[in-house]
């Protein structure tokens, strides 16, 4: 965890951030791909990197510092479009650890311990200068999704889901144990794109899978909209 404390009169955090920027960048170098055969000690530490903690008793423990990972995007199906009674009423922040977001770039496929996270956001207001939709509000709830045979060797594809929300006391957990499977596996399975994830609603994803080294946002290219 990053904390607050000064060493030999630097600010630790800055020290600690200023060391993951590097060590980061050797994973996105031109002709880097994420594989032990051909980095470096340093890079084979960050592949190994755990951006997630399962305890003794099988519950992980809540992400924290996931809005300094890869934003994936943020789907909404709002209770006005769905008869009032939306399965997902608010705004979905999603993020992915960066390492496997790198993964993925070049290998298209998601790597074991993968985690993406899901922060939940109410529906605020419906108007705002630029006109009539849907705007984010407040903070309710915290999801995460892990592919990892080790600790979900049971699970179709390896894949466990968990949730830190109490709609009551607005108060996250800080461990829970995984749904269970027919709760969530089995929708994933049958409607998600790409092993259990739903990336054909993440352009960010699409864009990414195979891409291979360098930014994908690199690219010129966008769908046009001739008559907006």
């Amino acid at each position: 965890m990053l904390s607050f404390f000064k060493f030999g009169g630097l600010t630790m955090l800055n020290h600690v951030k200023k060391t993951t920027v590097i060590i980061f960048s050797v994973l996105v170098l031109n002709g880097c791909h994420l594989t032990e055969q051909n980095t470096t000690d340093e890079t084979k530490k960050m592949l190994r990197m755990d951006f997630f903690s399962i305890n003794q008793a099988g519950e992980l423990e809540r992400p924290k510092e996931y809005r300094n990972w890869v934003y994936v995007g943020t789907p909404l199906t709002p209770n006005d479009m769905n008869n009032g009674k939306a399965a997902f009423q608010e705004f979905h922040n999603v993020y992915i650890d960066p390492v496997s977001y790198e993964y993925y770039k070049t290998h298209g496929t998601w790597r074991e311990d993968t985690i993406l996270v899901k922060e939940l956001v109410s529906v605020g207001s419906k108007a705002a200068v630029s006109g009539s939709g849907y705007f984010m509000g407040d903070f309710i709830g915290l999801e995460a999704t892990i592919k990892s045979k080790k600790h979900f060797p049971n699970e179709p594809g390896n894949w466990a889901y968990f949730s830190f929300t109490n709609h009551e006391t607005g108060i996250l957990a800080d461990t829970n144990k995984p749904f269970a499977s027919e709760s969530c596996n089995s929708c994933h399975a049958g409607a998600a794109k790409d092993d259990f994830v739903f990336t054909q609603y993440y352009p960010v994803l699409a864009a990414a899978k195979n891409h291979g080294s360098g930014p994908v946002e690199k690219s010129s290219v966008r769908h046009a909209l001739p008559n907006r």
